[in-house]
């Protein structure tokens, strides 16, 4: 990273989709892996290639979740996504058939665009990444011009959980995870949800049917990622004054004011307001116990410039429209022309002059960077850091010219003196920090706190999995070195990690995909009890039927990820708290 005068920028994406191979196809299952794959995840790395081999290196920060990473290693994923991308080329030729009949140019050179495009992601899939996106990320990495995290296992949501060994585990399993695909331990951890819990006397604010949890001092999420030599993750701003945001939400469920007025109590007053553009040291509450993690904090000024559909640049007139698709196939053929306008009042995009509006904004996010940095500096005469955090499936997907846009955003930092590009490692690496601070308890959900997770449609699912975490425990404790049901209790544990995905809860409260997340919750958690109860009748000694045995295989060959799980990390805690 080149030193200037202003300060840097850490571009961080944050890639993840659940587990979807063998979960169903469309309208939601392995179609939306597919979908991001060949919107977002080629088309970064073609950015990023691009931006190598013309001498740029980009330096972003690219996390990639465990359960992320395992589906694009599958070989069925490889298999379907080349069999997808043909699919959209061929709809594309069959698009430009009925255009040429109705003599609609417009539509017709769109056709031919799709057409190309596909064509070139599967050339991409194919030839520049040997079938491989994470070998190609992890080149990237490997040559110094990418800095890879990784994040819980199935992207569990941490201050929900019910045992402190539910933590455990889906770090551990993250770490390993990565260091299996990446052939290096991590040093970056990208929180679900960006979702805090802290250390203090904590008990679960829904109780399973089974029997109760009495409250306990858990640990904070910085324990279990330093006890797994983890160094940084990145927060929201609000969790940086001392729990000053927490939302309306609470006020409409009882249940979350609980967990709030646990927080509180052990918070004290709120602290006075601190830069996002430095780097802090994560310490206990008392302030007693630092721990040899930090923490970034996310740029609220850069972030709405792109999160925002309507404020930010993703709404713009001439950028392609999202919800608007040609039958059969999907292709998208108009452009977002108003945020208000109705779906058939929509205008034909013009792919040119999109890419005028993107060098346009490319230009404008970078003055912006600029100016942020220029007042921080002026202010504390320290080069500060801006981190911008956005989900990787953002760029390309949700706003199709994203990646153009991030490619000229790149090219116009590494041309400028006054702005540096850097990974988040690379920065705390020369800019170690030196100001300690503790965090209060919440997450990036609106409130702040943990409402879209926890809420009158979720409460159900907790019940489920907090009941599944207690029999998790007790089995391992009982059975992790019995070889005989290991295989199975390895299952079980792979079961457990996939109920406790923070996915389905935000689906069921956005509405979006509500069934199939509560179908999926469901399914792991019968499928979880019923390993269990074969676990125990194997271990007694009583026979196991064929019918057992084909259920045994049956959830083996659907949900076969994570082949070194240890269910020894849901026996104990390694390293006891408080």
């Amino acid at each position: 990273m080149p030193k200037t005068s202003s300060g840097s920028f850490a571009f961080v994406l944050h890639s993840h989709v659940p587990y979807v191979l063998s979960h169903g196809r469309r309208p939601h299952g392995s179609d939306w892996l597919l979908e991001v794959a060949a919107e977002s995840y080629v088309p970064l790395l073609d950015v990023l290639y691009d931006l190598v081999e013309e001498g740029c290196s980009p330096k972003v920060t690219v996390g990639i979740t465990p359960v992320l990473a395992e589906q694009l290693a599958d070989e069925s994923f490889k298999y379907e996504f080349a069999a997808y991308v043909r699919q959209k080329a061929k709809a594309a030729t069959e698009h430009k058939k009925g255009f040429a009949k109705l003599k609609d140019e417009p539509c017709l050179r769109l056709a031919e665009f799709w057409h190309d495009y596909y064509s070139d992601i599967l050339k991409s899939f194919r030839k520049r990444y040997n079938r491989s996106l994470t070998g190609a990320f992890a080149a990237l990495q490997d040559q110094g011009h990418i800095e890879i995290i990784t994040s819980s296992a199935t992207h569990g949501y941490s201050p929900l959980l019910s045992q402190d060994v539910s933590i455990q585990a889906q770090v551990r399993q993250g770490v390993e995870t990565y260091i299996r695909h990446f052939e290096r331990p991590p040093t970056g951890f990208w929180l679900p949800e960006c979702a805090y819990r802290p250390s203090y006397r904590w008990s679960p604010p829904i109780q399973p049917k089974v029997c109760s949890i009495e409250p306990y001092h858990r640990k904070g999420v910085e324990e279990f990622l330093e006890e797994s030599g983890l160094k940084y993750f990145i927060i929201e701003p609000h969790l940086l004054h001392g729990g000053e945001t927490r939302g309306v939400y609470i006020d409409r469920f009882g249940t979350l004011q609980k967990l709030w007025a646990q927080d509180a109590e052990e918070q004290g007053e709120p602290t006075s307001p601190k830069t996002c553009h430095f780097p802090y040291a994560l310490t206990s509450h008392d302030g007693d116990n630092q721990s040899g993690v930090c923490v970034l904090v996310r740029d609220e000024s850069t972030g709405s410039q792109v999160w925002s559909k309507r404020r930010g640049y993703p709404g713009d007139e001439w950028y392609l429209e999202f919800d608007k698709k040609h039958s059969p196939g999907g292709l998208r053929y108009w452009r977002v022309t108003s945020p208000d306008c109705d779906l058939g009042d929509k205008v034909v995009y013009d792919p040119q002059q999109a890419e005028e509006r993107v060098r346009d904004h490319a230009a404008h996010f970078l003055d912006l960077g600029k100016e942020i940095l220029r007042k921080h500096s002026e202010q504390t005469g320290e080069a500060g850091v801006i981190c911008a955090p956005y989900n990787t499936e953002l760029f390309g997907h949700w706003w199709f010219e994203g990646t153009r846009w991030l490619y000229h955003v790149i090219k116009g930092m590494q041309d400028s003196p006054e702005i540096g590009l850097t990974t988040c490692g690379e920065f705390l690496e020369k800019h170690p920090p030196s100001v300690p601070i503790s965090l209060s308890e919440g997450s990036w959900g609106e409130g702040g706190f943990h409402y879209m997770w926890l809420n009158e449609e979720t409460d159900w699912t907790w019940s489920y999995i907090y009941e599944a975490e207690l029999e998790m425990q007790e089995l391992a404790s009982e059975y992790a070195d019995n070889e005989e049901v290991l295989p199975i209790l390895k299952q079980a544990a792979r079961e457990l990690l996939l109920l406790q995905s923070s996915d389905w809860q935000f689906s069921i409260s956005t509405q979006t995909s509500k069934d199939y997340a509560e179908a999926r919750l469901t399914e792991h958690y019968k499928s979880f009890q019923r390993l269990a109860e074969i676990i125990r009748k194997k271990a007694s000694g009583r026979t196991v039927d064929e019918d057992d045995w084909d259920f045994c295989k049956l959830c083996e060959e659907r949900d076969c990820l994570f082949p070194e799980i240890d269910p020894a990390w849901f026996a104990r805690l390694e390293s006891p708290g408080a």
